[in-house]
């Protein structure tokens, strides 16, 4: 029966260090955004995703946009045009969040109109 216990335990701390993980990759105000703007429509220009993501700076899309390339979660392109075009796009391993994008995107309108309720 202790063992048990033990075991449960030991399940519950790895999936505990899993949610940090998760957590430490996506964290800060504007990953979520940005994931989910490119999310929405496949494939985004930076300036596209400025517009998108109320608020965020030039230099903080970028940096947040590094950080998820680093995180292989976006691959950036540079396109041969005049001016140069750079596309950013979710990887295959970005695309497993976006079952989690469509849960909080759900859950953000269910909210608002709960709080709205009241």
């Amino acid at each position: 029966m202790e063992e048990c216990n033990m075991l449960e335990k030991e399940q519950h701390k790895k999936e505990m260090m899993a949610v940090q993980d998760s957590m430490d990759v996506l964290n800060g105000k504007w990953k979520i955004a940005v994931i989910s703007s490119i999310c929405f429509y496949n494939k985004r220009r930076f300036s596209d995703i400025l517009n998108d993501v109320a608020g965020i700076s030039n230099k903080m899309l970028s940096k947040e946009l590094k950080e998820l390339e680093i995180n292989k979660l976006v691959k950036r392109t540079i396109l041969d045009t005049y001016p140069v075009t750079i596309q950013y796009e979710l990887t295959s391993h970005g695309k497993t969040l976006q079952t989690i994008i469509q849960n909080l995107t759900q859950w953000g309108l269910d909210h608002r109109k709960k709080i709205a309720e009241d």
